[in-house]
């Protein structure tokens, strides 16, 4: 069970456990991990009063608390907790990104309570739908972009209820790291969790990681689909995700040339090396147009000081970016709001009306490389000239 601290969900699992359910301590805690990754750091004391609360609870149960490591949903990959056949469950359904490990990772809101309290589970077995991503991807198209043209082709509750089985040639090509972005969005295509089987990139990142012994999972050869799917995304290009709502996928040319205010590079699902790479490709001895404000979160300590490493960090600040500590806190608009009329090229996760501050901001989701091109030139911008001469991957 992975879960991160968040007011009216850990806290009250924590007290629920207790006072309803008598349960002093939860039965086999070397299944739990917990994450302190939002309102890092805290600015007001109710704030660090839960992080004193999850701490205090991880270590009367003996539970590992991560704090400022990271995003939990990153940090649990990097630390072994996602590995090829593991079963995890969560409240927030982005934990589907540990698919990409071969792990069946679900988002079960205020379900996992029972969690705290049996070492079983109850869960309806879902239909599985089988996508198959196949051509040749372009340059400047990205994780975001394929996987924002799967929900455009098939629609944001083509697969209600069900897990999705992801596999073809562009999936086998692509790193880990776009795998994760791409499983991680599973919930807007209406499944309950994506799946990629485990292939030689997949056990070579969990060797040396895994907390527990491997054990892959394959689909079987007579499986039954509920449906099948081939996209080919040879002729997709950058695109971008229109208020107000994840569904809305667009060309991003329909929108070029529209003023943005505010870029943010990061989240569980954009804010990895792939993309602070691209991002620094595109800035690097350019600088971002004056009052423009573009916000780095890098997903996880490891991958800011690996960034750091490589020069990026250096690259990004001379281009005039903020370069700020990993946490969930920009994505959902508790750092750098946006007001009244203002609009934002994000790499987050979600573009309702006021999830980055005033219900009347908008915010445009796209890939890493848009953001950063936006942000030379203070409007929604196609990064493929900045990046010409260079080959196309599916970051």
């Amino acid at each position: 069970m992975i879960a991160y601290d968040f007011p009216g969900y850990t806290d009250v699992f924590f007290k629920e456990a207790k006072e309803e359910f008598g349960v002093d301590k939860v039965p086999s805690p070397e299944r739990f991990v917990l994450f302190i990754d939002h309102m890092v750091p805290a600015a007001a004391p109710k704030e660090e009063e839960l992080h004193k609360i999850t701490r205090a609870w991880g270590k009367e149960q003996g539970v590992p608390v991560h704090e400022r490591e990271g995003i939990g949903h990153q940090v649990s990959a990097e630390l072994g907790y996602a590995t090829p056949g593991a079963f995890a469950v969560h409240f927030d359904g982005h934990v589907s990104q540990l698919g990409a490990f071969g792990t069946l990772a679900m988002g079960a809101r205020k379900s996992v309570l029972e969690t705290f309290v049996s070492e079983r589970m109850a869960l309806v077995v879902p239909g599985t739908v089988k996508i198959e991503v196949t051509g040749t991807v372009q340059p400047g198209v990205m994780a975001r972009d394929i996987f924002h043209h799967l929900v455009r082709v098939m629609g944001p509750s083509s697969c209600r209820f069900k897990v999705v089985e992801l596999c073809g040639p562009v999936i086998d090509a692509m790193s880990i790291e776009g795998r994760q972005t791409i499983c991680g969005q599973a919930m807007f295509l209406g499944a309950t969790t994506m799946l990629i089987a485990p292939d030689a990139k997949t056990l070579e990142y969990a060797k040396g990681r895994a907390k527990i012994a491997l054990d892959p999972v394959y689909p079987d050869a007579d499986a039954h689909y509920d449906r099948v799917v081939t996209v080919d995304v040879s002729d997709l290009a950058p695109i971008v995700v229109a208020p107000p709502s994840p569904a809305n996928t667009r060309d991003l040319t329909e929108y070029a040339g529209l003023e943005v205010h505010m870029g943010y590079l990061g989240s569980c699902a954009s804010g990895r090396l792939e993309d602070l790479r691209v991002a620094a490709q595109v800035l690097k001895g350019r600088k971002i147009k004056p009052g423009f404000q573009l916000h780095v979160v890098p997903t996880s300590q490891a991958i800011m000081s690996q960034a750091a490493s490589e020069g990026l960090i250096s690259t990004l600040v001379d281009a005039g970016a903020f370069i700020s500590s990993s946490s969930c806190d920009y994505c959902y608009g508790r750092i750098a709001t946006m007001t009244d009329g203002q609009r934002a090229v994000s790499t987050g996760t979600l573009n309702t009306p006021g999830r980055m501050g005033s219900a009347d901001s908008e915010i445009f989701i796209c890939n890493a490389a848009v953001v950063a091109a936006s942000a030379l030139e203070g409007c929604i911008t196609d990064p493929r000239p900045y990046l010409a001469n260079t080959e196309g991957s599916a970051a």
